[in-house]
């Protein structure tokens, strides 16, 4: 029997979308901390609260039936601020070097451009992968780790040096995540270019795949749904051999 998810809807004002937007508001209030009165210690309050409020939107969204479009958008945005906000911090202080930021900048922006791409072949962000979640956790691991990493003593020396190894990881996994999403918009674009050419060759096309959680080793993200399809009379397929017609296809939600 096919088991289906319940899918996201178009709710606005839930818990899980207010505590989003609540981690929203604080990546300007975290920046300033860092940068004006240099407060690390409130700072780190704050992306703590920032990383607890993550976790139980997530969780309250899925107990409670409060999965949301918004949310699925407002969950990833929040993420990629707060690791923008956080290495503008450590750059601008000269703890770390600015060849760190322009590393994880340049793999966004390569994400950014690659969806009007996927929407011309009519697809939207692509799920959430287990990688790009990884990669967001430990990168947002190191930076409290690294402003600590400033004060002198043994606690400066051992932060500093776990730290580094959270953003090295992070940093090299962000883009394994990278790779990942290219291989499923290319393997989804191809798909979706053969289906085309045997429809104007007069020849009925298999049905297209959703961009689903099932393609290039992907998860769902925290609010994200996925479904299970079964034919009648047949073996229950995998996840990913399945999915709407050619006009409503759409991603979960947005890499981090």
């Amino acid at each position: 029997m096919a088991i289906q998810a319940n899918p996201a809807s178009d709710r606005i004002w839930t818990v899980p979308n207010l505590l989003s937007m609540l981690r929203l508001i604080g990546v300007p209030f975290f920046l300033w901390l860092v940068l004006v009165p240099q407060a690390d210690w409130w700072a780190l309050g704050v992306l703590a609260f920032a990383g607890v409020s993550d976790w139980l939107d997530g969780k309250i969204a899925r107990a409670w039936n409060q999965v949301s479009r918004l949310g699925a958008l407002l969950d990833p945005m929040a993420d990629r601020l707060y690791i923008f906000a956080a290495l503008l911090g450590l750059v601008v202080r000269g703890i770390v070097p600015w060849w760190l930021m322009a590393v994880l900048v340049v793999r966004d922006v390569l994400i950014v451009l690659a969806l009007p791409v996927l929407r011309h072949y009519g697809y939207g962000p692509l799920p959430v992968n287990f990688a790009g979640k990884a990669a967001t956790l430990c990168l947002l691991y190191s930076f409290p780790l690294l402003f600590i990493a400033g004060y002198d003593g043994i606690v400066g020396d051992v932060a500093r040096i776990v730290g580094w190894a959270f953003a090295i990881w992070g940093t090299a996994i962000y883009w394994w995540a990278g790779l990942l999403y290219a291989v499923q918009g290319l393997r989804l674009i191809g798909q979706t270019r053969r289906a085309d050419r045997s429809s104007a060759a007069g020849v009925e096309p298999a049905q297209r795949p959703a961009a689903t959680a099932g393609d290039a080793g992907e998860v769902p993200g925290d609010r994200a749904s996925t479904e299970t399809c079964q034919e009648p009379d047949q073996t229950p397929r995998r996840p990913d051999d399945c999915g709407p017609p050619f006009s409503d296809r759409k991603g979960a939600t947005s890499p981090p």
